[in-house]
């Protein structure tokens, strides 16, 4: 675990440096921020790491010493002229917590996040649009405390999403997009994941293609107008999927929302949320005899919250 966190601290800085027209979703927070680099592109960027640590000496109370630490890297190249839109983004996060009376450090966030939607205007506000998806994580996921067995890893699940279809764009804050023609493919790239039929492919097999239609609905804004918000971001974003091919009525649903507050020039808080709904991705759970045991699709949640450096660019 310590080798991956410097890796990707490494490769964070790397990416830093060289990034040109990649970018990511919760980059309406930086527009307010962002530069234009010529008549046609706007780019912008945000970084930051968010640090904690508990220390107990002789506490009566009880309690357990820890240190947790959590980066991540928001970015955005959007290409505008004349019909064309061309919106580009990236959202990478990696978190971990280490627990004193624990030998090893538990993973708390781990995703890559890739998106690029290119469209011609039809008419006003709506756009015929085309859009490419990638999602997965860097490192190794357990069911802790057993940190021998991984339950996930890089590829495996990733998931790719194809979609074309139109999108509603009546302000720079909001974009809804709906795609009655969109694929969307799991990938498990790993034999002991993909034999046990992990994240919905079938048992032995490493990818499962559905067919569908798609909603994408995003608002961000970070110029409110109210004095009380002026140094508060905020983006929402759900994407919602119907498979035709099996059980249509059953809606994949994966919201995420960002709430960011500047203290300063370089401190900042922030809360993100994530809740996610596949019916495709089971959990084990006693039957009402207590022995036996089923899969179940459940409500997935996660919340993080911080305080720390951030650095926009």
């Amino acid at each position: 675990m310590k080798k991956t966190l410097t890796l990707f601290l490494v490769g964070l800085t790397g990416i830093l440096s060289t990034m040109n027209a990649q970018v990511t979703e919760a980059e309406a927070m930086l527009k307010k921020k962002s530069t234009a680099t010529d008549n046609v592109w706007m780019k912008g960027a945000t970084t930051g790491v968010n640090m904690s640590q508990t220390a107990l000496v002789n506490w009566a109370a009880g309690g357990q010493e820890s240190v947790s630490m959590n980066a991540y890297l928001n970015a955005f190249a959007n290409y505008k002229k004349g019909k064309l839109a061309w919106d580009n983004m990236l959202n990478v996060g990696y978190g971990i917590l280490k627990q004193k009376t624990d030998a090893y450090y538990m993973k708390t966030d781990d995703k890559v996040d890739i998106l690029s939607k290119i469209g011609v205007e039809a008419f006003k506000n709506f756009y015929y649009a085309g859009l490419v998806n990638f999602k997965t994580q860097m490192d190794n996921g357990y069911k802790y405390p057993d940190v021998n067995t991984e339950i996930s890893r890089f590829m495996a699940p990733a998931y790719v999403t194809a979609a074309f279809g139109m999108d509603f764009k009546p302000d720079a804050y909001i974009s809804a997009f709906l795609a009655p023609v969109t694929g969307k493919m799991t990938i498990v790239n790993d034999d002991v994941l993909a034999a046990a039929g992990a994240f919905g492919v079938d048992p032995g097999k490493k990818t499962r293609s559905e067919f569908g239609g798609y909603l994408r609905c995003i608002y961000s804004r970070s110029d409110f107008k109210p004095e009380w918000l002026k140094n508060v971001a905020l983006t929402t974003k759900v994407d919602l999927f119907s498979n035709y091919l099996h059980n249509p009525q059953n809606v994949d649903v994966n919201w995420e929302n960002m709430i960011a507050m500047k203290v300063n020039k370089y401190i900042s808080v922030n809360l993100s949320t994530h809740l996610i709904y596949d019916d495709d991705v089971r959990f084990e759970v006693l039957n009402d005899d207590g022995v036996t045991t089923r899969k179940v699709a459940k409500l997935q949640f996660k919340e993080i919250f911080g305080a720390g450096v951030s650095f926009k660019f």
